[in-house]
C-alpha cells in the first residue's frame, strides 16, 4: 500500500517548511534512512529523511512552502496506483499556496508535460552552475562549500535546473585532484563543523542514597533557615610551617597542617565560647565541651566524624583520630556517637587546590570553619616585599547566635595562634 509522506513538524515554532531542493526523483528506490530532500525550516536547513523502503511515486513540491502535514510525496511499490491514497490525503491536509516554481499538488510531477523549458523531476538536468546568472544552490550545498573552500561555481549542478545539492558538492570533493587539496591556501582551510551524526550520549539517573537524602534535608534546612553570614581573614602560615617541621622531628605520628587548624581551633574557642554554641529553637547553648566536626569527602557526600574534647588533645592524639575516623567514613563503618555531639565544624579543602570557599553551617552549631590551601605569593613585611605563605579561612555564621564582631574576634585569635604556633603550647 503506497505510503503519502507529509511535511514534519522539524521545530517546536515550524508552522511550515519550505523545500530547497529534492535528493531523490520520481522512479527511485528508496529505504529507510535515505534522504529525500532539504528542507529549510523557521530555525535551519534540514535533511528529510524515509521512514519507508519502496519506490518514489509522487512528488507533490518541487520547491516552496508547505504546511506542516502538508502533502510532500508518496512512496509505494513500482507501478503502484497511488492516486486513491494521494486524493484521500489531500482532502486531509491544508492546501499549501504553490511557489513560483512549483508543479500542482493535484498532478504527479512525473507525469507533467514538459513546455519549452521546464523539465520534470524524474529527468534531471545538469547545467552548469556557471552557465546562470546566478548561481542556483541549496542552503546545505552552500554551507558544505563554504566549509570545504570550494568556489561553488566551479560545482555542476544535478538537481532541478541545475541546482547544486549536497551529492554534488560530495562527488566534487570526491574527484577533487590531490594537487588542488595541497594548494588549497591556509585562508581556506576551515574547521569541519561539529557533529555528533544526531547520536546523543546517554544521561543517567542516579536514584538517592538515604544519605544524600539526609545530606539535602539538613543542609537545606540550615542554609534557608540560618541567616548566614562570611568572614574571611588571611593567616600567614610561614611559621607554622616551620612549626609542624620541628614538631615532626619529635612526634611519635606524621602531624599534617589540618591537625593545627583543629587544635587551633580548639584553643580559639575556648576564648570565644559564644561562637562554641548551638541554637536550639527557643533558645541558645553555650556549650561547655570543644567536640570538633571535621568534614570527610565520601562517595556519596560528606560525614563528619566528630573529635571529642578536642581542646585538652595533643595534635599527635587528634591526628591519629581524624584518621582512624576518616578511614571508618571511608567503608561507611562509623558509629552514630562518632558522629553526634558537635559544637564547631571545620571544612578543609586546602589539599585540593583550593584557595578559598565558604561552608554551609553544620546544625545545630553556630559556625562552621571553612580552610584554604597554603599559597605562596609576595606580602610586604617590615616595609619590604618578601614572599609568604598565606592561608584564608571563612567563617559562616549563623547571625540568629553570633554577630559579626564576636565571628571577628574569634578570627583574629585563631590567626594569632596559627602565626605564633608556640601559644599552642600556653
Amino acid at each position: 500500500m503506497a505510503d503519502v509522506i507529509r511535511m514534519p513538524r522539524m521545530s517546536d515554532t515550524m508552522e511550515e517548511g519550505n523545500i530547497v531542493g529534492w535528493l531523490k526523483n520520481v522512479g527511485d528506490t528508496v529505504e529507510p534512512g535515505d534522504v529525500l530532500a532539504e528542507v529549510e525550516t523557521d530555525k535551519a536547513t534540514m535533511e528529510l529523511e524515509s521512514y519507508q523502503d519502496g519506490v518514489l511515486l509522487y512528488i507533490g513540491v518541487k520547491e516552496g512552502p508547505v504546511p506542516v502535514d502538508g502533502v510532500l510525496a508518496v512512496i509505494g511499490e513500482e507501478g503502484e496506483d497511488y492516486k486513491a491514497a494521494l486524493a484521500a490525503a489531500e482532502a486531509e491536509a491544508t492546501p499549501a499556496a504553490p511557489a513560483e516554481e512549483s508543479a500542482p499538488v493535484s498532478e504527479p510531477v512525473a507525469a507533467v508535460a514538459s513546455t519549452a523549458s521546464t523539465p520534470s523531476v524524474s529527468e534531471p538536468v545538469h547545467v552548469p552552475a556557471a552557465n546562470d546568472l546566478r548561481i542556483k544552490a541549496s542552503p546545505l550545498a552552500k554551507k558544505m562549500a563554504a566549509e570545504a573552500g570550494i568556489d561553488i561555481s566551479t560545482v555542476t549542478g544535478s538537481g532541478d535546473q541545475g541546482r547544486i545539492v549536497k551529492k554534488d558538492i560530495e562527488a566534487y570533493l570526491k574527484d577533487k585532484p590531490a594537487s588542488d587539496a595541497e594548494s588549497t591556501t591556509e585562508e581556506q582551510v576551515k574547521v569541519p563543523a561539529f557533529s555528533l551524526n544526531g547520536q546523543s550520549r546517554a544521561s543517567e539517573d542516579i536514584p538517592l542514597s538515604q544519605m544524600r537524602k539526609t545530606i539535602a534535608r539538613r543542609l537545606g534546612e540550615s542554609k534557608f533557615s540560618a541567616p548566614h553570614f562570611y568572614l574571611t581573614i588571611e593567616i600567614n602560615m610561614d611559621r607554622a610551617i616551620e612549626a609542624r617541621k620541628q614538631l615532626n622531628e619529635v612526634s611519635p605520628v606524621r602531624l599534617s597542617f589540618n591537625d593545627l587548624v583543629v587544635k587551633a581551633a580548639a584553643a580559639a574557642l575556648k576564648q570565644h565560647p559564644a561562637v562554641n554554641s548551638s541554637w536550639l529553637g527557643d533558645k541558645i547553648r553555650r556549650n561547655g565541651d570543644i567536640h570538633i566536626g571535621v568534614a570527610v569527602a565520601v562517595d556519596e557526600g560528606l560525614l563528619v566524624p566528630v573529635i571529642k574534647h578536642a581542646d585538652l588533645k595533643t595534635m599527635a592524639q587528634i591526628n591519629v583520630e581524624v584518621k582512624e575516623l576518616a578511614a571508618k567514613a571511608k567503608i561507611r563503618k562509623l558509629q552514630p556517637a562518632e558522629m553526634q555531639g558537635n559544637t564547631f565544624t571545620i571544612s578543609n579543602l586546602g589539599m585540593f587546590g583550593i584557595e578559598e570557599f565558604t561552608a554551609i553551617i553544620n546544625p545545630p552549631d553556630a559556625c562552621i570553619l571553612a580552610v584554604g590551601g597554603i599559597v605562596q605569593k609576595p606580602i610586604v613585611k617590615d616595609g619590604e616585599i618578601v614572599p609568604g605563605n598565606m592561608m584564608k579561612v571563612t567563617l559562616s555564621c549563623d547571625h540568629r547566635v553570633v554577630d559579626g564582631a564576636t565571628g571577628a574576634k574569634f578570627l583574629q585569635t585563631l590567626k594569632s595562634m596559627l602565626e605564633a604556633p608556640i601559644r599552642l603550647l600556653v
